[in-house]
């Protein structure tokens, strides 16, 4: 199809030349385009768009944007076409392709994701989560790295594990680490924070609860399979692997002890905030001063689940557990 100033030049170049073959030449075109913009001209009728010729897949294009939107733009071409086929579709497998990839590329732009910038607010959200230490004696430790979101500091602890005692008193010692409690608490969909979801609205589980409630916090968690939600901690999360765990690219040696690991721990969170700050131009340390009177102040104990001690009511029992006993409610 021409523009109209290209049409205006093929017709300019006509009234100069009176050839139609000189005028294909000069305007880089076919002479039957010349020969049937001159005829309309002549004939006094408005250049001619092209004729729309439908495709052999108009009539489904509905049900392929069905397919789309219910997987999420996933679906392939090839089985989109197997289903076409099983509902009376007789155009090639190309044609089903080329149809597919326009609906999955509209698809795409109307659910893009936007990110804007955080403007964080000083005393209000705090990230954690988890990464793979070294081995240590044939057995695998796990860095708990956290997150102040204003402040950009950072607070890295080994563990030995991931279970809610654990966690939980890695989060106490974070608290005490800063110098407070922020307002809000951001994680994974872990069983030990989210037991399940229920029309997409997750399931808190009831120690984490309890242990919000104890230090005055909101637990929050992202969505599933999106870490796009908390990549505070994600990088973080990142950066403390690189340093922390022995690798070819860092030299470190293996560790001989858990509190070798404790150590390099300490070494690597007195490093990183003390150190300018890519995106702030300031050191997160002189910043946490700053937002520790935005903190809230946390309990002088630790709750009792920090220490491995919980209670539990069993189903159909007037029982309460606690230590491996009995007690009546």
């Amino acid at each position: 199809m021409k523009f109209d100033g290209e049409i205006m030049e093929i017709l300019a170049a006509y009234d100069l030349t009176g050839s139609l073959r000189a005028t294909a030449e000069l305007t880089g075109c076919s002479h039957h385009t010349v020969a049937r913009h001159v005829a309309a001209r002549d004939a006094g009728k408005p250049i001619a768009e092209p004729a729309f010729r439908g495709r052999v897949t108009d009539g489904f294009l509905p049900k392929i944007e069905e397919w789309v939107e219910a997987s999420k733009g996933k679906i392939r071409a090839d089985k989109a076409h197997e289903k076409l086929v099983a509902l009376g579709y007789d155009g090639s497998d190309r044609s089903t392709r080329r149809a597919v990839a326009q609906v999955r590329t509209a698809y795409r732009f109307g659910h893009v994701r936007v990110h804007r910038p955080w403007i964080t607010e000083p005393g209000m959200w705090l990230q954690y989560d988890f990464g793979d230490g070294p081995v240590i004696d044939g057995r695998k430790s796990v860095l708990f790295v956290a997150w102040l979101a204003w402040s950009r500091s950072r607070v890295v602890i080994p563990l030995r594990d991931r279970t809610a005692p654990t966690v939980f008193a890695a989060l106490d010692r974070t608290f005490r680490i800063l110098g407070g409690a922020p307002t809000y608490v951001l994680t994974d969909n872990e069983k030990t924070v989210t037991v399940s979801h229920i029309a997409g609205v997750p399931v808190r589980n009831q120690q984490t609860v309890d242990f919000a409630r104890h230090y005055g916090i909101t637990v929050l968690t992202c969505q599933p399979a999106d870490p796009a939600t908390k990549g505070g901690s994600e990088s973080s999360v990142k950066v403390a692997k690189a340093d922390i765990v022995p690798r070819d690219t860092n030299l470190r040696p293996e560790y001989g002890s858990f509190a070798e690991l404790e150590a390099a721990c300490e070494t690597f969170m007195e490093q990183v905030n003390n150190r300018e700050h890519r995106v702030t131009r300031r050191k997160p340390a002189a910043m946490l001063e700053e937002e520790q009177p935005r903190l809230h102040r946390i309990p002088d104990t630790a709750h009792t689940v920090s220490f491995g001690l919980s209670r539990a009511v069993p189903d159909n029992t007037p029982m309460v557990t606690f230590e491996n006993g009995g007690l009546l409610r």
